[in-house]
């Protein structure tokens, strides 16, 4: 297949999917569950652009050891995350473990 008539083909639904959302505006009205449901999904996107590169950040297979810098800092984020709450110090903790880590590495 012609990769270019591809990327403008999924340019062409995209546009037009957005077009119509904005179009119609606040005449259509999405259904409750549907409305949750939208909710999730930038998390959902974002779970998925980070997670392969905190698992396999060389892209040759997962690297489930301490010696992965993306690893240790996204556990220690998530831990003081969720012992605190408070989005600053968990960004702030996570990136000095990630950078010290990756200097201590020989």
């Amino acid at each position: 297949m012609n990769y270019t008539l591809m990327v403008l083909g999924m340019a062409l639904i995209t546009f037009a999917i957005k077009a119509t959302i904005f179009i119609l505006g606040g005449r259509v009205a999405f259904p409750p569950l549907l409305q949750r449901a939208l909710g999730f999904v930038p998390v959902t996107v974002l779970t998925a652009i980070i997670v392969p590169m905190i698992l396999a950040p060389h892209g040759e297979g997962l690297e489930l050891h301490w010696r992965n810098p993306q690893l240790v800092a996204s556990i220690v984020a998530v831990l003081v995350c969720a012992a605190t709450g408070r989005q600053l110090l968990t960004i702030v903790l996570a990136l000095l473990v990630f950078f010290g880590w990756q200097l201590a590495l020989p």
